[in-house]
């Protein structure tokens, strides 16, 4: 593993494969860890930069506050050090809302933005945003991260045959500060870049689960303002990339390589036991656990596997 002590402080990140540089951005919880079931396709084809956000994973603490124009900076930071001009950006979530941050910063460093289940504003005009940041944000200050996470776990993965994905999804989440937790989540309940659309000129595509937490609606109407093609996987929720390997794999490699998006038909979420055999070893789960952290696509392939009946696999 290896740390970049910047400026704006200590930047855990891996790096993976060889080609075009590819950086993949994580949502609230997580850590570059949970990219597993991406990073064991495109590592193939890419140079892979999968950094843990200040405050997640094994990064520090951002010393002067949470910010998603400070996350943006960073990865910048981190960039220029590693000597990467241009690179294109895969953001799930709060990694979304980083990666366009990003791309508004330097439109011409970024040819290609891929979006995950992300939106151009949190900020609460919407009902269900404010529940999303507010609600959530209320629980943990109440119940704690522990509770919290497994009621959160519960919501993104609700199938009976996602029960060990719930377990180890609640650990991973329930193991966070509470404290980073949160101030991770109102940096992106403040933050928009509606404003901003028009300096982005990326080729961009939109991966959105049919039963996210926040509005399609408002995804589609990103997409037409981007001019951006955008890809509804059915049956997933918020937590895609890790409940329809398969098709955001597909869809980010057909972005990626500019090539035709795949048929509806493929836009669907995982079937129970579908996992395909690519071993975890050697992994970014297990470079990335040589710290003690437990991801969640660790849980993933454990949850495949148990379904499959199975050795422990990473879906392609």
């Amino acid at each position: 593993m290896a740390f970049f002590h910047g400026g704006r402080g200590s930047l855990h990140y891996l790096i993976r494969g060889q080609g075009e540089p590819l950086m993949l951005i994580h949502g609230l919880g997580c850590s570059g860890a949970d990219w597993a079931f991406q990073v064991a396709v495109l590592e193939k084809r890419f140079k892979l930069i999968v950094p843990d956000l200040p405050g997640s994973g094994h990064s520090a603490p951002p010393a002067d506050g949470y910010s998603i124009a400070g996350f943006a900076a960073s990865l910048w930071e981190l960039l220029d050090h590693l000597g990467i001009a241009r690179i294109n950006l895969v953001g799930f979530s709060l990694g979304g809302a980083v990666a366009l941050e990003m791309a508004a910063v330097r439109p011409r460093s970024v040819p290609r933005l891929g979006l995950i289940n992300s939106l151009a504003t949190y900020r609460t005009h919407d009902w269900r945003k404010w529940l999303e940041a507010y609600v959530s944000a209320t629980l943990v200050r109440l119940l704690g991260m522990r509770r919290t996470a497994r009621l959160l776990a519960l919501r993104l993965f609700p199938e009976p045959w996602q029960r060990a994905i719930r377990k180890h999804a609640a650990a991973a989440v329930g193991a966070v500060p509470a404290s980073r937790y949160l101030g991770a989540g109102m940096a992106l309940a403040r933050w928009a870049i509606l404003d901003r659309l028009d300096r982005l000129e990326s080729r961009i595509l939109l991966i959105a689960a049919e039963n996210d937490f926040t509005p399609l609606a408002e995804k589609r109407e990103l997409a037409r303002k981007l001019d951006a093609d955008i890809v509804v996987i059915r049956g997933s929720r918020h937590g895609t990339p890790f409940d329809s390997v398969q098709a955001t794999n597909a869809s980010l490699l057909a972005m990626l390589t500019d090539r035709p998006l795949p048929l509806r038909s493929r836009l669907v979420r995982d079937a129970p036991g579908g996992a395909l055999e690519i071993s975890l070893a050697g992994s970014i789960v297990e470079e990335h656990a040589a710290s003690g952290h437990r991801s969640t696509a660790f849980a993933v392939a454990r949850q495949q596997a148990e379904a499959a009946r199975g050795p422990v696999s990473v879906p392609r």
